[in-house]
């Protein structure tokens, strides 16, 4: 990383990485204040829309080093898009982040019409969003995570083999969501901040109902904005109203799930809801 840039994000190296699939990906990797990967082994959390997150949120490695909340040592990998696809991840995480077979749901239609009049999309850059939801693979994502991704982070930089997190936001979110609904063993704790469960008919809840008697051992962590909740957009609402649903579901059951409600709005909610899943699931 050029001194410019190492002066922003301190720790912070930077790859790129062409996944199995073809798809592009860039890789932002802060190890904590002072790490020694040759004595010291810490896991590792992802952190999804490195692109937009990883500057709200790498700089808060230093709460490893914060004396009256000291969070466990980890090493955080952003996750992003590279090169030309870079400019468009507002609409390539929707390939990646949303369940399969995942429905469309009204009000995601309604605010994307309504960000095109207000001028923030083109007509093509609209319909090359929902575009990219018809055809949703967070399964091949989650693959790709889980079995190139990670062994080459464990290897370049030592992690230790268990403690890995997860964080993702908004559709990364949902993508956190259903990560934690698939079971899989990579991850000791899940950060969901305020998931993407937009459709009344979602796979999440689909997933929901296949758990059985099944129980997660995984910690799943979820937040939502109150200015969703009381705000007047209805795919905030949704979104709200939904994930409640799913928490209050999953707290039935008996499942160890634990959230928060921020004083946010869904742009500025990124932050404060990874600093909350550190402070709840990663708290020394």
């Amino acid at each position: 990383m050029s001194s410019m840039w190492q002066g922003c994000l301190a720790d912070t190296d930077y790859f790129e990485m062409r996944s199995s699939s073809g798809h592009h990906y860039g890789i932002w990797v802060t190890t904590p204040p002072g790490y020694n990967r040759a004595t010291t082994r810490a896991p590792a959390v992802y952190v999804l829309d490195g692109n937009w997150a990883v500057g709200l949120t790498a700089p808060l490695i230093v709460t490893q080093m914060d004396p009256m909340q000291r969070i466990q040592p980890y090493i955080q990998v952003s996750v992003g898009y590279a090169g030309e696809e870079a400019q468009d991840w507002d609409r390539l995480r929707n390939r990646d982040f949303v369940p399969p077979g995942e429905p469309i749901a009204k009000e995601l239609v309604d605010a994307v019409e309504m960000g095109l009049k207000a001028g923030a999309r083109t007509r093509e850059e609209a319909d090359a969003y929902l575009a990219e939801l018809r055809d949703t693979r967070a399964d091949v994502f989650l693959g790709f995570l889980t079995t190139e991704l990670h062994p080459r982070i464990a290897r370049d930089y030592g992690t230790a083999t268990s403690g890995h997190g997860l964080f993702g936001y908004s559709y990364g979110g949902l993508f956190s969501l259903y990560t934690w609904f698939t079971g899989s063993t990579l991850f000791e704790s899940i950060g969901a901040g305020s998931p993407g469960v937009v459709a009344d008919d979602s796979q999440i809840f689909t997933q929901l109902d296949e758990m059985g008697d099944a129980r997660r051992a995984v910690k799943l962590h979820v937040t939502l904005n109150d200015r969703e909740l009381l705000g007047e957009l209805a795919v905030y609402q949704s979104l709200a109203r939904n994930t409640a649903t799913v928490l209050h579901r999953l707290i039935s059951r008996g499942e160890a799930v634990t959230r928060d409600i921020l004083h946010e709005t869904h742009v500025t909610g990124l932050q404060a809801s990874f600093l909350s899943y550190l402070r709840t699931c990663r708290y020394v």
